[in-house]
């Protein structure tokens, strides 16, 4: 199991006296919303430290302004100029770029979100973990891409790495306090997304507009897509595998409609745990910004007898095997995680630009990862090794993409 500090007789909790020191990375992606809704709901309990956004610099400066940020840093430099109008007056200090993301999450805080978007997100997060304290980790790529240098890091600051998605998060509160080789299994659940029961056919003919329609999550577009084809659950199978330190054959997927059961962990004398919400992010958040204790939350609360049942079924690996392509990345270790991800992240821009259709989304995935022995079998010892790999994945798999438009 990933190395999680706790607190002993000699090293108390973080005093409650003075407010929690917070920066949120993404904070005007959903994940970076959802956790300043929650922030701004007890705003005295929390001193934000940085806010950083993409390229939506207005809606960073509101953001910055409502929670009180002394800094706030767009990622984009073509946007810094609507930010700093944004911001004229108000004290608070404003900057863009990738220098500047990367100071945001170095700034000294208790508890830091990582929810930037895609492999952008690696060294800011980085960045951030090195800092020894609590990283809220929302960003899948630094452990799909960079998995094994990134726990690493982790461990040599003795950072306390918190999971935000809600089946990581559902399994390290089941898995507390066991002993990692009591664990026999640990399921993550799906919801199956909106072409849970398409034929390949229907499938065929989707668009980004019925890609987007999730039945149970509101999440941004990449998440969205990725949750549609199954990819988004592969991706999670390789982050649980570095989280926990499980192998491989001990992940699995289920399909689970409601998502209500985010995780149900298999213990050596055949029980099994599961934890088990209503779908808000706010929770896996919430169990984050409070840990090692919980907060109030202003969701809605789960009633069993009112949604009557449960089902569960096994994922279609025919009609989305996006999962298969991951399951296989994740056994063959070395950089498949990397290009995996890299060629995935290609393949939805194009899907959503109405380039790619929904099925060849997997199929430039598989022939991207087939075309790459030689980047999958390398070994990279640091970041900018990973993100070498990740660059050259992606015009691999540009390159491909006439074949399938």
């Amino acid at each position: 199991m990933f190395p999680l500090r706790t607190f002993t007789d000699t090293e108390p909790p973080p005093s409650t006296k003075r407010p929690k020191r917070i920066t949120v990375l993404g904070a005007t992606g959903s994940i970076g919303e959802s956790t300043l809704d929650l922030v701004g709901r007890d705003p005295e309990a929390y001193e934000v430290v940085a806010l950083t956004g993409c390229k939506n610099g207005t809606r960073l400066a509101e953001l910055a302004i409502r929670h009180r940020a002394k800094l706030a840093v767009v990622a984009d430099p073509e946007s810094y100029g609507d930010l700093t109008a944004a911001l004229a007056g108000t004290g608070i200090e404003a900057a863009a770029g990738q220098k500047a993301l990367l100071d945001a999450a170095s700034r000294p805080a208790d508890w830091i979100m990582a929810a930037i978007v895609g492999a952008a997100g690696l060294k800011p997060t980085l960045h951030a973990v090195r800092q020894g304290t609590a990283t809220a980790l929302a960003n899948k790529e630094c452990l799909v891409s960079a998995g094994r240098i990134f726990m690493a890091e982790v461990a040599r600051h003795g950072t306390t790495l918190l999971p935000v998605d809600s089946e990581h998060s559902a399994a390290l509160q089941a898995m507390t306090g066991t002993e990692p080789e009591r664990i026999e299994r640990v399921c993550l659940t799906a919801s199956g997304g909106p072409f849970r029961t398409w034929s390949l056919e229907q499938m065929a003919a989707a668009g980004p507009e019925q890609a987007l329609k999730h039945p149970n999550w509101s999440m941004g577009a990449k998440v969205t897509i990725d949750s549609a084809t199954l990819m988004n659950k592969g991706l999670e199978l390789l982050e649980a595998h570095h989280l926990f330190a499980l192998a491989p054959e001990k992940l699995d997927v289920l399909v689970h409609p409601q998502s209500i059961v985010h995780c149900l962990v298999q213990m050596s004398d055949g029980a099994v745990l599961a934890q088990l919400s209503c779908p808000d992010m706010r929770t896996p958040i919430a169990y984050s910004l409070a840990w090692p204790e919980r907060m109030h939350v202003p969701n809605e609360r789960l009633d069993l007898a009112q949604i009557g049942s449960l089902t569960f079924e096994a994922p279609d690996l025919e009609r989305f095997p996006a999962l298969r392509l991951a399951k296989e990345a994740l056994a063959a270790g070395g950089s498949a995680g990397t290009v995996l991800n890299a060629a995935n992240e290609v393949a939805v821009a194009a899907f959503l630009e109405k380039r790619l259709g929904f099925l060849a989304i997997a199929g430039l995935v598989e022939s991207t990862l087939a075309a790459c022995p030689d980047l999958i079998c390398l070994g990279p010892q640091t970041a900018d090794d990973v993100l070498e790999i990740d660059e050259e994945t992606r015009r691999r798999a540009r390159g491909w993409l006439p074949r399938f438009a």
